[in-house]
């Protein structure tokens, strides 16, 4: 559990991280707005993937 935890807020960090410089780069409203909801699918699969017990 605490593996899938931590390997998984790695994971998210390296995706904001790979997502944020072009935003901040080109400052486009809606390039935010497609990182944003990205990020957001990111995170809700997270939280999904903490929830279920199911370890495959």
């Amino acid at each position: 559990m605490k593996f899938k935890t931590i390997s998984g807020l790695i994971g998210l960090v390296a995706v904001l991280g790979f997502l944020a410089p072009p935003v901040f780069k080109l400052q486009k409203i809606a390039l935010a707005v497609v990182v944003l909801v990205g990020a957001g699918m990111a995170v809700y699969e997270f939280i999904e993937g903490l929830r279920n017990n199911d370890e495959r």
